[in-house]
């Protein structure tokens, strides 16, 4: 080989040395943000479970209002959104264009 080819190829056995080393440096700078970045990983994995499933986040929000308010003020409330449903749409009839 010529001594321009012996050249490079010293140069690029130094080269991956540095490499190897440098990646011995971040391996152990990155060490202690194993264990945080491994939760947040676990979140995101969460978020995008109920990001598909939005009847189960809508069962768990009326699961915490149920249990906020207790039975007694869920019934309360259908009924009054059952009133008030009857109620406007008894005037809508009542009021609305004949054309």
């Amino acid at each position: 080989m010529n001594s321009r080819m012996l050249a490079v190829m010293r140069r690029r056995g130094e080269l991956l040395e540095r490499i190897a080393a440098q990646r011995g440096q971040l391996t152990g700078a990155a060490t202690p943000w194993k264990a945080p970045l491994a939760l947040v990983d676990q979140g995101l994995v969460a978020l995008r479970f109920l990001r598909a499933r939005p009847a189960l986040v809508t069962g768990i929000v009326v699961l915490l209002v149920i249990r906020r308010r207790g039975i007694v003020g869920l019934v309360r409330s259908g009924w009054l959104a059952w009133k008030g449903y009857r109620y406007f749409k008894a005037f809508s009839e009542k009021h609305s264009l004949r054309l």
